[in-house]
């Protein structure tokens, strides 16, 4: 039986790691934390009946108190609660499936708690990569992605030397506005930013898949990931989202992980590695696809991979005020308050009035993204 605590049960990745879970007799829920979702976590804890569960505020985790009171079930609250379930003591594994920088003090207490984590939480180690990996290597806990990307890059260096790697190759699908013009994009409302063509995700998500601000989010986790640098990571617009990504290696070879687009096989494969298990999913039928293409991203009509390639280089704090502008500017255009393209305007004021703090700890990472947020209102 191998026992699990998620964080972010009710969003996209939290609610498709249970859908695993109830698929497979051997994995149990210890704990869960949620946001501010009472009803679902409350439908969560009767189904898979954890000993503890999570809301951010007080408020909410008092209503949830009264609906499980006839549970044998702890709900916890804040930061402290968060802390209390990613550390919870039968659990051997966390899945980080939380949005923001808050999921970077739980991942660190997970970690000294020796858990190993299967990682949704693309912030914590954009903000605090060289951090949170000489960490897991101190004690001995494993960092198993869950992001479709960086599983196919884990998957394809199987069996391979990293020293071996000439280049990673991060595919995307370009998102629900690939071939707008810029002139376009001044029209572009949220319903049609939220339109996904290939993957269903979370709102935010998909919006940083629109503006590519998500692929230079996933570039900077690959860095921290794999071991690689800014220019050895290439990324590729690939519409039809099957080569989930590849590894180019000295050599010349090239190994990629294909499948359909089903988030259910990373979060397995990072639930049940080294092992793999069967999965009622769709296979992929490459004759029915017929063909695969494969094209350069438009960095300057789609700004936000190149700031992303921007942070990464400043390095330090840069990369936290990268993402701290980005989830700003993200909630005021889901807001209805700014226009599609004043989400990379923000980030880049954002960046340009910063002056990065070289190898920060977790205070001034905290600090770095308290600023921004401050500083754009």
């Amino acid at each position: 039986m191998k026992k699990i605590s998620i964080l972010g049960s009710t969003g996209s990745i939290g609610t498709q790691t249970l859908e695993v879970v109830r698929n497979h007799q051997d994995l149990r829920v210890t704990a869960l934390a949620a946001g501010r979702n009472v009803r679902m976590l409350e439908a969560q804890i009767r189904e898979f009946r954890p000993h503890t569960a999570a809301l951010w505020d007080e408020k909410d985790a008092q209503d949830l108190r009264v609906r499980v009171q006839d549970l044998d079930v702890e709900v916890v609250s804040g930061m402290d609660g968060l802390i209390r379930v990613c550390t919870d003591p039968e659990s051997s594994m966390t899945v980080t499936a939380i949005v923001g920088m808050i999921g970077i003090l739980p991942t660190i207490e997970a970690i000294r708690a020796g858990k190993d984590i299967a990682l949704a939480n693309k912030e914590t180690l954009v903000t605090a990569g060289h951090l949170i990996m000489p960490m897991a290597e101190e004690y001995g806990v494993k960092i198993l992605p869950v992001d479709s990307e960086h599983s196919a890059i884990f998957q394809s260096l199987n069996g391979e030397k990293r020293s071996r790697i000439e280049k990673i190759l991060l595919t995307c699908s370009g998102g629900p506005l690939r071939g707008y013009t810029a002139s376009q994009l001044e029209d572009v409302t949220p319903e049609i930013a939220l339109r996904h063509p290939n993957w269903s995700m979370g709102r935010k998500i998909t919006i940083d898949s629109a503006t590519l601000v998500n692929k230079g989010l996933e570039v900077m986790e690959a860095r921290w990931l794999f071991g690689v640098d800014a220019d050895r990571i290439r990324v590729l617009v690939h519409p039809q989202s099957i080569l989930h990504s590849a590894v180019q290696f000295e050599d010349g070879a090239v190994i990629g992980q294909m499948g359909v687009p089903d988030m259910k096989l990373p979060i397995q494969y990072a639930l049940f590695w080294p092992d793999r298990r069967w999965m009622d999913t769709k296979r992929l039928d490459l004759a029915s696809i017929g063909a695969l293409t494969f094209e350069e991203p438009d960095t300057e009509t789609f700004r936000g991979l190149a700031l992303a390639y921007r942070a990464m280089r400043q390095g330090g704090t840069m990369p936290t005020v990268f993402n701290a502008a980005n989830e700003c500017a993200v909630a005021k255009f889901l807001n209805h308050e700014i226009g599609f393209t004043r989400i990379w305007q923000i980030i880049e004021e954002s960046m340009d009035a910063h002056t990065p703090a070289a190898d920060p700890s977790v205070e001034e990472i905290l600090e770095a993204e308290r600023q921004t947020r401050g500083r754009i209102g």
